[in-house]
């Protein structure tokens, strides 16, 4: 297999926890030091960490930026991360506290001449878009909101401005361990096939990890099938190696 393993880590209230097709109110809590977290990963092999500050999408402005700066310090791996990010102020702090990347989503589709300043400012290789939909439509505000705006528009405009990165999360997938959106991401992959694409929502098992590379995602996101022991640091170590 040639992708990318991503484990994501979302945190509210500082600490580790998942949540169900996006509901703050189905929150699981799986452990309250994301840093042990993050060192468990790094010590399966994995260079790479997705990291969000739930908190923070849900109150427009970054809440968790000490364990941002706590993983920084405490391990080698690359973080991207996102969530409440809304000013330029706010994407400093996110630079300055040792991410690699920042995530970009509802931003990106309400305030595109700022995501485009900022690409411009700062480098497009240090973001990641973010691309949420329904039924190929984007959805914004926490999935709360379907616009009119199609995923392949969208990713389109941001190649256009240089963008290099992007995750897709088919809503209907996330959360429910029952297969990633595959048809959604071939499609992607065959119609942007120089875009480094990362696959995100749905993962349960090894297969589809080998399913995700056979159709060409460069990376992939894993989340609760990490949590629910449905793929284990085990495997990934092996995987890595």
């Amino acid at each position: 297999m040639n992708i990318q393993i991503i484990p994501a880590i979302d945190i509210m209230d500082g600490k580790c926890v998942r949540l169900t097709q996006g509901n703050f109110s189905r929150k699981k809590v799986y452990n309250e030091h994301p840093l042990e977290v993050a060192r468990q990963f790094e010590d399966a092999g994995i260079t790479r960490l997705h990291l969000v500050d739930l908190d923070g999408a849900r109150a427009g402005v970054i809440k968790n930026r000490k364990v941002l700066e706590d993983i920084a310090k405490g391990t080698k791996l690359v973080i991207d991360f996102g969530g409440g990010i809304k000013t330029e102020e706010d994407l400093r702090m996110v630079f300055d506290s040792g991410a690699r990347y920042a995530t970009i989503g509802s931003l990106a589709v309400k305030e595109e001449n700022t995501f485009i300043r900022w690409m411009e400012q700062y480098g497009n290789d240090r973001f990641l878009l973010g691309a949420d939909v329904k039924k190929e439509k984007i959805t914004v505000g926490g999935w709360l909101e379907t616009t009119q705006v199609g995923i392949y528009d969208l990713i389109e405009k941001y190649i256009h401005h240089g963008i290099r990165q992007v995750f897709c999360t088919d809503t209907s997938k996330d959360g429910k361990l029952k297969g990633p959106a595959t048809a959604l991401y071939k499609k992607i992959i065959g119609r942007f096939p120089g875009l480094y694409f990362i696959a995100s929502g749905g993962v349960s098992s090894m297969i589809d990890l080998i399913t995700l590379s056979a159709i060409g995602c460069k990376g992939v996101i894993i989340g609760k099938a990490l949590y629910e022991h449905r793929i284990t640091l085990k495997e990934l170590r092996y995987f890595n190696n």
